[in-house]
């Protein structure tokens, strides 16, 4: 058998796959398969077919993996940012770990710059990590 039938029926096998998959790497490597089965189709050797078929499914690869990172969603910022706490007290000076009131409860919050730490101080929330709110003087922009 004709070395461009084997190169066209994986390309197609490849293409078909793709079908059930909806990845559109398969669809790289099939079409990169077709390149194989037309460079055999022209003459060229083994040798040929594979480093034509080979780098053509590397960059298809690659673009894609691009082009999926480009399009992922940006993470939303949080809602809670720029709200203003109220001050309870330190939970650790030194490591600027406090108690804030927001929200009717009181929340761990790290310190960031300066503050008073006087009882019913107004902060604003800069950041949320998990359950700890980033708390500063300044209201963020």
């Amino acid at each position: 058998m004709a070395d461009y039938i084997l190169w066209a029926a994986a390309g197609l096998a490849l293409a078909i796959a793709e079908l059930v998959t909806g990845t559109f790497y398969l669809l790289v490597l099939g079409i990169a398969a077709l390149a194989g089965a037309v460079v055999a189709f022209l003459g060229l050797g083994f040798w040929g077919q594979a480093l034509v078929s080979s780098l053509l499914a590397v960059a298809g690869v690659i673009w894609i993996h691009q082009r999926r990172k480009s399009m992922e969603p940006k993470p939303m910022p949080s809602p809670d940012v720029g709200q203003p706490v109220a001050w309870e007290s330190w939970l650790n000076q030194r490591d600027r770990l406090a108690r804030v009131r927001y929200r009717g409860a009181s929340w761990d919050a790290r310190v960031v710059g300066e503050c008073a730490g006087e009882p019913g101080e107004m902060l604003y929330i800069s950041a949320v990590d998990g359950n700890t709110l980033e708390v500063a003087k300044v209201r963020p922009a």
